[in-house]
């Protein structure tokens, strides 16, 4: 997704030593200049230098990035689709994680949980257009960037021409690649748009731009039949892969983009040159024959081990970063614009890189939770809703910010884009965009009736805060030609014998507004409005109030409304007939009507007389309906006939009977707790002959080099996931004092140490290292006896690979190197190592939850975390009373759930207690029904709290919890863990179907 901060500033400063990396900027721009634009493969995806075209219609691209595998509950995709679709987005971006998809090298496997199609098919059932980005590489804070472990044993440099790295790709992009085929546009699908890689922006020590590598990836996706546009991302406006650029350019160049920043310690502390101002410009410079596209833009931020969380990470990048920012994009003229993330997830089932932890919530506008009460899913819902209504933005051309042109405060930074005709936006903002203060200001617009200074009925403009504005000239309503509004439009529609516009603006706000017409106006709703004619016009003055007005000027309706009451409006399409009814009678614009109120309107629907409407509620108010469609007179909510009343201004007005339960979850504390020791290994009359033998005196990984006698990577035996075990044989020669370790984990991993049954010490993690050189005494050994050191390193993720040739993905997880050493410096041979991790490694058993999801500890193995293990394996035994002795336990219950999920969405997370010193550090691994989803560090944070879906919880019927506690330095205890519901929702949702895994089986040559 995003490359480092570090590695960013580095190539601003020049500080990079190799050549063949190219700084922001560093492309000759006369090669792109010249870019002719390519033949098609197909008429239905089209473009121009201005915006695509589908089906010949001139559209802008309003894209939420949402990862189907950070979601295994395939019947919870049509949820999110709805609640993105009703934002007016109405393109889905999503990146495929090949490591999830083919575990063991050529066996390609989308299926169970992992399955693709599922998420197609609630793109079509909802009528969101996708933007395809599988990889191979796709960074995106996932273990290994996307890659497969199993690629730290390839020798050539990744993600270039070196013949085995492409070998090792064909399969994966052949497979995935057909299924996303099948789906394209051209086959009646969703999918439009193609990346082909991801963020391919510099290198270091290999070629760079690769034009034999970029055009041999290309060509992998044509041969398995793609046809629809090539789009790229690089990481900043270098022109890598545009147009005209060489051999592998793709059909459209796009870019990233994350202003801010990653610091959310800091959330309030905008940087001083963070607002881009060139990108219109770098756009004309390095692609002008291609729609204007950034292709991930900042949605939130990550957060790292030990962080401040991902609320902060909300705050950084909250509403008002939305509006600054989301509306600078506008008025850079972009036509393509996904925002990163919308929905984030959870990096279940290890699916994580070390950066990270559990939750991906991103501080994205919907949490990860899914539910949508952040203030920012509501501001982009309103951008959203315009640009579904304007489309002449699209080829609107855009200019550069002024202070003095346009606006009497030279504080206000006005950009006019403007078209052939005389429509004409106006994206104001602070000059200073990181100012919280208020502003007033006039602004001087050119329009059709000539010269204009606005207000024309005295008073002035304000700007409060951290806020930016979108003023409209010339606007066109149905008939109807908005001379201009200086509130903003969130939508309109022609609702047959009347037109509706809807405007607003910011609390205690001023504002003007003028319809070129000859008819009058009159308040039909609400308080009176100052009014007068001018040059031909309706001019009229309102301040904003939570207490609407709506004026009528002929069959124009206009809702005047503050900017939280807009919040609570709704546009959700009208279906069409056929196979794609949901994507209505067009993109932009297409037919549908008005809602106000409710938590959330899903979809809509028409039969004869019957509005069927699919909503959610979470508090008894009313709901009206604003245009009912002609012909319609009977009204259905969630399945159930409901009557309704008229307006004095003809909407109708219901109030749904809403009831939400009052959800009470069983105390953890309370459940019949059953415990297995998980680490059998440190017994002494433990037997490890059925291990895999750690015997290779070469590793296969070409960037680390071995320092000791055999590799203990754990990918160079197809271990790639959780926790590794070692078993170190030796004879002692009674002298040595001292054992000495390297491990790497990643960033806040922990090891632990133990010769025979003695507990030596461990690495307990911090969220700065990720790796460790510990020295470890030993008791008196006893000379020609037989021991054995036992060895735990937490895999907490593998690198990505963003910069091709600092191959990082190949860096290790495991035993770097030892020694086993007498006071004198006397070295003692580990003559036998053996080692394991998830049981089978590539080969492994799980094939429905992917091959992430287990690690290497015995309770893993074995598969106790799975639905309805063997209790009587097991004793009584609580992780609320723990272990006295360092160590790792398993715990397992059974808990039955009972909630009303037919009626009500309703949230259920676990939450850890802040651990005190007395509970001892430790870590746990969190399993819900086989789903690994949650990796706590009880002493490093952030995260205490563990949202899981409905769908991965049986949510009416029996569940199994499963809690690995991996005690660090003494015994430990859970202090605190609570199953704790959220607020229902009333819901309209489809059922959320039970992913019902394999259970517990006895597993053939487990150990």
């Amino acid at each position: 997704m995003k490359l480092s901060n570090l590695f960013l500033a580095a190539l601003a400063a020049g500080s990079c030593h190799a050549t063949n990396i190219i700084p922001r900027g560093g492309r000759p721009s006369s090669i792109i200049n010249n870019a002719q634009k390519r033949e098609l493969l197909q008429d239905i995806v089209t473009f121009d230098e201005h915006s695509l075209f589908i089906n010949g219609e001139r559209v802008t691209m309003f894209s939420a990035e949402i990862h189907p595998f950070r979601l295994p509950v395939p019947s919870l995709y049509l949820d999110l689709f709805h609640k993105v679709k009703a934002m007016g987005f109405n393109m889905v971006s999503f990146y495929v994680d090949w490591a999830l998809l083919e575990g063991k090298p050529g066996e390609f496997r989308s299926e169970g949980s992992l399955d693709l199609q599922p998420f197609i098919d609630a793109a079509q059932e909802a009528g969101v257009y996708l933007l395809a980005r599988p990889g191979p590489y796709i960074n995106a804070e996932v273990s290994g960037g996307g890659f497969p472990g199993w690629l730290q044993r390839v020798k050539g440099f990744l993600r270039t021409n070196a013949t085995d790295y492409l070998t090792s790709t064909d399969n994966y992009v052949a497979k995935v690649g057909a299924i996303i085929a099948k789906a394209q546009i051209t086959n009646g699908g969703p999918v439009i748009l193609y990346q082909p890689e991801n963020e391919y922006s510099a290198a270091e020590g290999t070629p760079f731009p690769n034009h034999d590598y970029l055009e041999y990836v290309n060509n992998q996706v044509r041969k398995a039949g793609i046809v629809v546009p090539l789009i790229n991302n690089d990481a900043w406006q270098g022109g890598t892969g545009a147009p005209g650029t060489g051999p592998g350019a793709v059909d459209i160049y796009g870019h990233d983009g994350y202003p801010v920043g990653f610091d959310c310690t800091n959330p309030y502390k905008w940087p001083k040159d963070g607002l881009p101002t060139t990108w219109h410009a770098e756009h004309l410079d390095k692609s002008p024959n291609t729609p204007y596209s950034i292709i991930e833009f900042q949605g939130g931020a990550f957060d790292p081990p030990g962080g401040t969380g991902f609320d902060k990470c909300y705050e950084l990048t909250n509403h008002e970063f939305a509006r600054v920012f989301y509306k600078n994009n506008l008025a850079a003229g972009v036509t393509i614009f996904n925002i990163y993330m919308t929905w984030g997830g959870t990096n279940w089932g290890n699916l994580g890189h070390s950066d990270g932890y559990t939750s991906y919530d991103y501080g994205a506008a919907i949490k990860e939770d899914r539910t949508i009460t952040r203030e920012k899913y509501s501001e982009i819902k309103l951008q959203g809703q315009f640009l579904a209504v304007s489309p002449n933005y699209a080829v609107a051309t855009a200019s550069n910010f002024t202070t003095t042109k346009y606006t009497s405060n030279n504080k206000i930074a006005v950009t006019a884009l403007t078209t052939k005709n005389d429509d004409a936006f106006y994206v104001v903002r602070h000059a200073d965009y990181r100012t919280t203060s208020s502003a007033s200001y006039m602004l001087k617009v050119k329009t059709s009736a000539g010269q204009l200074t606005i207000p024309q009925l005295g008073g002035s403009l304000s700007l409060h805060g951290r806020d930016s504005k979108i003023h409209v000239v010339d606007y066109p309503v149905g008939k109807y030609k908005v001379l201009y509004s200086t509130a903003e439009v969130f939508t309109w529609k022609d609702l047959g014998d009347k037109t509706v516009l809807v405007l607003y603006g910011g609390p205690n706000e001023l504002h003007e507004v003028a319809i070129k017409t000859d008819s009058k106006l009159k308040v039909i709703e609400g308080n009176e409005v100052k009014t007068e004619r001018r040059r031909g016009a309706s001019v009229f003055q309102f301040k904003t109030s939570s207490k609407r007005s709506v004026v009528q000027i002929g069959s124009l309706h206009i809702y005047l409304l503050d900017r939280n009451s807009a919040y609570n409006y709704w546009v959700p399409t009208i279906p069409e007939k056929g196979d794609r009814a949901a994507f209505g009678s067009s993109v932009m614009n297409p037919k549908a009507v008005i809602f106000n109120g409710a938590h959330l309107i899903r979809s809509i629907d028409i039969k004869g007389s019957k509005l069927s409407v699919q909503a959610d509620f979470n508090t008894t108010s009313p709901l009206e309906i604003i245009g009912a469609p002609k012909g319609t007179s009977r009204l259905v909510i969630n399945g159930k006939g409901t009557p309704y009343k008229k307006s004095k201004i003809g909407n109708w007005l219901v109030n749904p009977a809403v009831e939400l339960p009052a959800v009470k979850i069983t105390d953890l504390k309370s459940l019949d707790w059953k415990y297995v020791d998980s680490l059998p290994e440190v017994k002494k009359d433990y037997d490890d002959a059925k291990w895999p033998d750690a015997d290779l005196k070469k590793t296969y990984n070409s960037k680390w080099p071995l320092n000791n006698s055999v590799s203990l990577y754990g990918g160079d035996y197809g271990f790639h996931s959780g926790a590794l075990l070692f078993r170190g044989h030796f004879t002692a020669g009674g002298s040595e004092s001292k054992f000495k370790v390297w491990t790497f984990g990643g960033l806040s991993y922990g090891s632990s140490v133990w010769l025979d049954d003695k507990f030596l010490g461990s690495v307990v993690g911090s969220g700065r290292g990720n790796n460790d050189t510990s020295t470890y005494s030993l008791p008196k050994m006893q000379k020609g006896k037989k021991y054995v050191l036992t060895i735990i390193v937490d895999n907490m993720g593998l690198n990505g690979n963003w910069v091709p040739g600092l191959e990082e993905g190949k860096q290790p997880r495991g035993i770097i190197d030892w020694s086993l050493e007498s006071s004198s410096g006397k070295e003692t041979k580990i003559s036998k190592w053996k080692m394991t991790g998830n049981l089978g490694g590539e080969d492994y058993i799980d094939k429905f939850r992917g091959p992430r999801n287990e690690g290497g500890f015995f309770f893993e193995r074995q598969g106790y975390h799975l639905p309805s293990p063997p209790l009587s394996n097991f004793k009584p035994g609580s992780p609320f009373k723990g272990i006295s002795n360092p160590g790792v336990a398993f715990y397992t219950a059974n808990l039955k759930l009972n909630l009303p999920s037919d009626k009500f969405d309703i949230p259920l997370s676990f939450e850890f207690k802040n651990n005190t010193a007395s509970a001892g550090s430790y870590r746990a691994l969190l399993y819900v029904n086989g789903f690994q989803y949650g990796r706590y560090v009880s002493h490093v944070g952030p995260q205490s709290v563990f949202p899981v879906p409905e769908g991965v919880f049986n949510y009416r019927g029996d569940n199994w919890i499963g809690l690995g506690l991996w005690a660090l330095d003494k015994g430990a205890n859970v202090e605190g863990l609570s199953l704790n519901a959220g607020v229902p929702v009333q819901t309209g949702r489809e059922p959320v179907e039970y992913v019902k895994g394999p259970k517990y089986t006895h597993r053939r040559g487990a150990y």
